[in-house]
């Protein structure tokens, strides 16, 4: 029998960026948290620090900031027809486990989406007409708009003190900025990074082509800053050790360095490690949420936490993977297109093109994990899309994130002197133009639970089910063709485009951009969630994070997950804890 713990104001399953935002919320409101991470302790001053978070091979290589699969993972395969497999070793997205979770170990690109994601739906009627909507796309509007975001956005670009360059400034367009973005109520509390050479020839040639080139939003800090909320960062040395690692110059916002140490300097907020989230307890009715139960990995004890309100916080797939294994809400049956659970799983698609600069010396080497320019032109609907098959898009961008010596391996011979004289040649004139392709739901697109294989604990594993559709190719093609234009126009020789393969594989790693699951919406027939994340049917629980998001953008989420996390906290602040209920 689990051992039963006295009750606490909120848990929180998963301490990153959603757990942490709303711990420091809340225990700063008065109301006691607990924090259950499954994961060790990342203490910054300690696991981040020089030189041994350099280690390439540890955390670049072989994931050391990453979930261990070995323990818990998923399945997957590309269509109902398929047996699904385990996935043995992280690829195609890199799931984090520990204090801070995949915001450790983020790249910090740091977006606002655009008005168009948020009505969609409605938006797509309106300009094209119902039959641009493929018949088992399953798009719909999110019960929140841009404008009822942006506070919040805002917010969360000053506690991650985001540098960057406004575009529309209170409506008015500002050069150097993004002219597509919606309009935002004050500029960036930093200002943008430096510009790399290569990023000096993309805005160059994308000028000159007629597009709008700016600088990427970026949660690496540009200059030394203190946040609202106190908490001090140090300024990018552009290392080129971001993504998949921790920052020694606490100069890249994460959970860690920004809204764990404000909860914590509460005295309200108590974090336990290694503690696994095993099921989500209902009291008779099913209309309530009592407790969660946990096993202590260091011990193997099962522990009951009781809590008034119960905030499911972990990555796209803890989130849905607890929904169903608790057996909370009608599991989704892409057949009969009932049930809401598993619905409208997405991903991140690309495109991009890659080619040589021969006479230029690119200095690869340095850089930073959101160092980028962009154009937003074929993002969204910025352009019109009649006669083209598709819908929405993607940004393009030329990024210098920095590329270190063993994942930069120009390709040919693996070793010895041919691969030495192949690095010669190509590490410093290898150039490549990417775009991130906004991913779509489709009705047969879905997550649910294996019915073969277990993990660790004895809890069936998620298995995803996922293809490409023919929506999805066209939009790829689209922006592939556009990224090839550009880098000729760079300059580059040799250039080849590299749009989406015939299937989607969950092997070589494309973005830790995964979404769905447990989406947001107002009809409860198509949704777990409403526009605050919270339950339709139970009050007290709140499944938080890019598991809400009912499709993904052409930008990275981590912006809109802290916006929508802000959104609630609000609302939990100013009208939930007076008057407990559904939010409206």
């Amino acid at each position: 029998m689990a051992k039963k713990l006295p009750a606490v104001d909120a848990v929180m399953v998963g301490v990153g960026w959603t757990g942490g935002i709303l711990a420091a919320e809340l225990t700063r409101a008065g109301v006691s948290v607990v924090g259950l991470e499954r994961g060790p302790s990342r203490d910054s001053n300690i696991e981040f620090a020089f030189p041994h978070i350099r280690d390439e091979l540890k955390y670049g290589i072989r994931f050391g900031l990453a979930q261990d699969v070995s323990r818990d993972t998923l399945t997957f395969r590309n269509s109902a027809e398929q047996t699904a497999l385990p996935m043995r070793q992280l690829g195609s997205f890199l799931l984090g486990s520990g204090t801070g979770g995949a915001g450790a170990h983020w790249n910090g690109q740091t977006w606002r989406w655009t008005p168009y994601d948020f009505e969609i739906l409605s938006q797509t009627r309106a300009r094209y007409g119902q039959g641009a909507i493929d018949e088992d796309m399953q798009i719909q509007d999110w019960g929140v708009t841009y404008q009822q975001l942006e506070p919040f956005y805002d917010k969360f670009e000053r506690t991650a003190g985001i540098g960057g360059k406004a575009g529309n400034l209170q409506g008015k367009i500002q050069a150097g900025g993004n002219p597509f973005e919606g309009a935002r109520a004050s500029e960036y509390p930093n200002p943008p990074m430096k510009r790399s050479q290569l990023g000096d020839l993309f805005q160059t040639a994308t000028q000159s082509m007629g597009y709008h080139p700016f600088p990427g939003p970026s949660a690496n800090m540009t200059q030394a800053y203190t946040n609202p909320d106190g908490q001090s960062l140090g300024a990018c040395m552009y290392c080129g050790h971001c993504e998949r690692f921790g920052c020694d110059y606490n100069a890249k916002a994460s959970p860690n360095n920004t809204v764990l140490p404000t909860a914590m300097a509460t005295g309200k907020f108590d974090v336990r490690h290694n503690a696994n989230v095993v099921r989500v307890n209902m009291d008779s009715s099913g209309k309530r949420a009592v407790s969660v139960t946990y096993i202590d990995l260091l011990t193997g004890e099962e522990i009951e936490q009781p809590a008034d309100m119960i905030f499911l916080t972990s990555f796209t797939f803890g989130n849905v993977k607890l929904l169903l294994v608790s057996k909370i809400g009608d599991v989704y049956d892409p057949v009969t297109n009932k049930g809401t659970v598993g619905r409208n799983y997405t991903y991140q698609l690309s495109a991009g093109a890659g080619g040589t600069l021969d006479d230029k010396d690119l200095k690869v080497f340095a850089g930073a994990g959101a160092e980028s320019v962009v154009i937003d032109d074929f993002n969204g609907d910025h352009f019109d899309h009649t006669g083209l098959g598709f819908l929405h898009g993607g940004s393009i961008s030329a990024s210098s994130s920095g590329a270190r010596p063993i994942q930069s391996n120009p390709g040919g011979a693996a070793w010895g002197s041919a691969w030495k004289h192949a690095a010669a040649q190509a590490y410093n004139h290898s150039v490549g133009i990417g775009a991130q392709v906004s991913s779509l739901p489709f009705r047969s697109n879905h997550l649910d639970l294996d019915p073969t294989y277990r993990d660790a604990y004895g809890l069936p594993l998620v298995r995803m089910t996922f293809d490409y559709r023919g929506n999805e190719s066209k939009r790829s093609q689209y922006l592939t063709a556009i990224t090839t234009k550009i880098l000729t126009a760079m300059g580059a020789k040799n250039v080849v485009g590299r749009g989406l393969p015939e299937h989607y594989s969950i092997v070589p790693y494309q973005s830790t951009h995964n979404q769905g699951g447990a989406i947001m919406g107002m009809d409860p027939s198509t949704s777990v969630v409403n526009p605050y994340m919270q339950h339709h049917q139970v009050s007290n629980l709140f499944v938080v994070g890019a598991s809400s998001f009912p499709h993904n953008s052409g930008f990275n989420p981590t912006g809109t997950v802290g916006a929508m996390t802000y959104r609630l906290a609000d609302a939990l602040i100013k009208r939930y804890l007076k008057n407990p209920g559904f939010l409206t």
